[in-house]
């Protein structure tokens, strides 16, 4: 016992060293103070028990394990401590985000997400081979290449569904809306994540459906508005935000701009003065500010949408009509490491031009209706997410005991299927392959808009600053 414990010092000896060395430069980025307080002797104890924890699966596990996999999973397991958005990514994943980013990738088109702590498809992107083989929202993805997906993380599930464009892929799903369970053979495609689009739905009004924000967001907007004016001058417009997950910042702060002008459209709240910001817009409006806009959002719409939604809200620039928004009003910062992986860490809070909180509250609709759900399905938003940071009038719940989720986010409270039944509609095709007539039948959302637009009964109450009632609660 003696002999193993002189050999736990000897090999730990090195470690060691690497963590006052850490420890140190952490003092030198933090401040003098840095290591002043009892905390600090708290994390360099800490520090020591991981070193022992780190000797004893490497000196005794089984099989020699892989040491550099123990330190993904440990650096993995400290950021699931934190909110469901912040995660570590290998190098392999960094570059795939850095694609995502971009604008494109080859796979099938399906965005996933883990429900109950089962792979789930959030919806299929548009005119992709997922959607084209009839691919739906909510699907529940139980193998891929005849991989079960139980305890598969959506890291590990992407690494799976994407390869080389012609190369096949079978993923075997259950659909709990019909209990069938249904194979389909996909042959990868490229993928453009094409962002933005746009048509004509009756003479002068425009539509435009913003997917995510990417680089290149803010000019397909400007290019879609100019384009739809061609034909004969706007008299209204109807900005579609559902379903839209979000993406880069500066875009949403652009796209805003092109309706409210040079004014502030988000602020930033965090724990370090550089986190503490306001975005202004940086161009001039491209439509007339008394034109009206109806912007449609759903239990879908998170994060850059949300900016846009509750900037144009707070200013009295469009009417936001739908369901109550995801909440996801979080600042996600990425840190590239110096072996190519990356942190993505929540850094800061999202609040609107009045001091909203967009945090779990989201964004409430001036004209509520209801969205457009499969039969059974269970909304799950920014709230019902586990770890989830707390919103401005929420108080923190008792524990539960649920049991840990992936490393992909929150454990959602109830799965589809279970409980109350919802009502709904199971669409036989996508609305996007729809004519307008056919839309307009199933969905009432966009139906409603376009009513209230036909009517007069949208206006524009713009000023360029924010009405009394938004400026009262800026400064409560």
């Amino acid at each position: 016992m003696l002999r193993s414990s002189v050999s736990y010092r000897s090999s730990l000896k090195p470690l060691f060293k690497v963590l006052a060395m850490a420890i140190f430069i952490s003092s030198l980025l933090l401040g003098p103070s840095a290591l002043a307080s009892s905390s600090d002797f708290k994390i360099y104890e800490g520090f020591k028990t991981l070193a022992r924890v780190f000797y004893e699966i490497n000196v005794r596990f089984v099989e020699e394990p892989d040491s550099s996999e123990m330190v993904h999973g440990a650096v993995r397991g400290m950021l699931n401590t934190l909110d469901p958005h912040s995660s570590y990514m290998t190098p392999e994943e960094m570059t795939e985000f850095q694609q995502e980013a971009s604008g494109s990738f080859s796979g099938v088109g399906m965005e996933l997400s883990t429900r109950d702590s089962v792979l789930t498809v959030v919806a299929p992107i548009d005119d992709t081979p997922a959607s084209k083989a009839g691919v739906m929202s909510g699907d529940q993805i139980l193998s891929i290449d005849d991989k079960a997906t139980k305890d598969m993380t959506i890291s590990e599930a992407v690494k799976l569904i994407r390869g080389v464009k012609g190369t096949k892929v079978t993923i075997v799903v259950s659909r709990p809306s019909t209990k069938k369970t249904l194979t389909f053979n996909l042959v990868r495609d490229f993928i453009p994540l094409r962002s933005v689009r746009s048509e004509e739905l009756t003479p002068g009004v425009g539509y435009i459906h913003i997917s995510n924000f990417q680089g290149d967001t803010a000019l397909e907007v400007e290019k879609a508005i100019i384009n739809l004016a061609k034909p004969r001058p706007l008299t209204a417009l109807v900005l579609d935000l559902r379903n839209d997950p979000g993406g880069l910042l500066d875009q949403s702060v652009k796209v805003s701009g092109l309706f409210v002008g040079p004014v502030l459209v988000v602020e930033t709240r965090g724990r370090l003065d550089d986190q503490n910001m306001g975005y202004n817009a940086d161009s001039e409006a491209i439509l007339p500010f008394n034109l009206p806009i109806v912007v449609l959002v759903n239990e879908g719409s998170a994060s850059a949408s949300e900016i846009v939604a509750g900037a144009l809200q707070d200013y009295g620039r469009a009417t936001i009509l739908g369901a109550r928004t995801f909440g996801k009003g979080s600042v996600q910062s990425v840190v590239r490491l110096p072996d190519g992986s990356g942190l993505r860490l929540t850094t800061a809070r999202f609040f609107t031009p009045s001091g909203r909180s967009i945090q779990s509250d989201g964004i409430e609709p001036d004209v509520e209706v209801p969205s457009l759900l499969p039969p059974k399905f269970k909304v799950t938003r920014e709230a019902d997410l586990e770890r989830h940071l707390l919103g401005a009038n929420e108080k923190r719940p008792k524990s539960k005991n649920k049991s840990s989720e992936s490393a992909q986010g929150g454990e959602k409270p109830e799965g589809e299927g279970e409980g109350e039944e919802e009502s709904g509609t199971e669409l036989e095709k996508p609305l996007y392959e729809m004519s307008l007539t056919e839309r307009l039948k199933v969905d009432k959302q966009l139906s409603q808009a376009l009513d209230m637009i036909k009517k007069g009964q949208v206006k524009s109450r713009f000023t360029g600053d924010l009405p009394s009632s938004r400026r009262a609660k800026n400064m409560s």
